[in-house]
């Protein structure tokens, strides 16, 4: 079934409220890192026929695979019915000239619709900032030539960060950052929310699941929501919550299959934002949901790449947060498989690039005892 997915004026273009983001596509063999072509297909032609039209990726999404795949998957379609933007992460690579010609290759296109900072955070502000490197005015002078369509950034970063940022440069076209209903306190996602707004940059939001947690919850807080709404699905309340948001424009979800993006695509046919009422219901869901989630991890991987022992950092948490919800860890592939945290060496270098401020070290050793 296509639903009559809702659109935004964005600068001149209509961009789909829902997007597709390009972090979970589906995998081969389990490898985290290597996309199912035929899987991954299906599920960019569902979003195209759901009336999706805005993607989003970036260098190190799936160690670069997700450019490839989402360049080979759009390239059936007219370039002008789509919007596909990428970014630049400096904690991979200084070199923003390679970065950004590579990126135009790997996606098979002349030019972005799009393009980001990514991961503006208390690490990486000084870098973005420094006018030696002028990593913005190389951007600034792609967007001129046409190479770039709007540009904007990424932020993990707290609001004083943030602040600071827009404080040196506010003349982006967009926003993405991380929003859903938990981090609107959790890491205060409500004051990053306003600053945004009160510089007239249009929000775009990342983990409107937080990495899929909030799809499931755990039983106490399921059960309010339930009571509350028995036809309404679990992760029906998270859209909704960000519904409700006028300075939000789009929302970047990770689909990793067909029914994914059909069920997420039919709540935006006819958006309906949480009542009063409805929001102090999931108020208390949520509040419920915080006493044994355990560590809010969102799955990014950013902490992999630089790990020296290997470890499948995101796996173990996932494992440990499932052990402390439902009492067992059989729900999780591949665990059994992976290194055990054990293996950490507390060096602290997944510490920079954690963009949910996890202490790591401190995670793994309280994994590795409860082993």
């Amino acid at each position: 079934m296509k639903w009559q997915m809702q659109y935004q004026d964005f600068y001149g273009k209509k961009i789909s409220c829902l997007g597709l983001g390009g972090l979970r596509f589906p995998t081969v063999d389990g490898d985290p890192n290597r996309i199912d072509r035929a899987a991954g297909q299906k599920v960019v032609d569902a979003a195209m026929q759901q009336g999706i039209n805005i993607f989003d990726t970036a260098w190190s999404y799936q160690d670069g695979d997700s450019e490839r795949f989402l360049g080979e998957a759009l390239a059936k379609y007219p370039r002008e019915s789509f919007l596909l933007g990428t970014k630049f992460y400096v904690a991979y690579s200084s070199d923003i000239e390679m970065v950004f010609e590579t990126q135009l290759k790997r996606c098979g296109v002349d030019y972005f619709d799009f393009y980001m900072l990514h991961c503006l955070d208390e690490s990486t502000i000084s870098d973005y900032m420094d006018p030696n490197k002028d990593y913005l005015g190389y951007l600034l002078r792609q967007k001129e030539a046409g190479r770039i369509g709007r540009l904007g950034f990424s932020s993990h970063a707290a609001p004083e960060t943030l602040e600071r940022f827009l404080n040196w440069y506010d003349d982006f076209d967009m926003a993405l950052i991380q929003l859903n209903y938990l981090d609107w306190n959790l890491l205060d996602g409500k004051r990053q929310y306003e600053l945004l707004t009160e510089h007239d940059i249009p929000v775009w939001v990342m983990e409107p699941m937080k990495g899929g947690s909030l799809s499931t919850l755990n039983k106490r807080a399921a059960k309010i929501l339930r009571e509350a709404a028995p036809e309404a699905s679990l992760y029906s309340w998270g859209f909704r919550f960000l519904q409700g948001l006028s300075g939000v424009q789009t929302v970047f979800s990770g689909m990793s299959d067909v029914s994914q993006v059909i069920e997420n695509a039919a709540l935006f046919d006819a958006p309906k934002p949480l009542s009063a009422a409805e929001r102090k219901t999931l108020q208390r869901a949520a509040d419920a949901f915080l006493e044994t989630m355990g560590v809010p991890c969102s799955g990014c991987r950013y902490c992999c790449g630089i790990c020296p022992a290997g470890l499948e950092i995101p796996l173990l948490i996932k494992g440990y947060n499932e052990q402390n919800i439902t009492g067992s860890t059989w729900k999780i592939g591949m665990l059994t498989e992976t290194k055990g945290a054990s293996a950490c060496l507390s060096c602290g270098a997944c510490l920079s690039r954690c963009p949910q401020k996890i202490d790591i070290p401190g995670v793994m050793k309280k994994i590795a005892e409860q082993q």
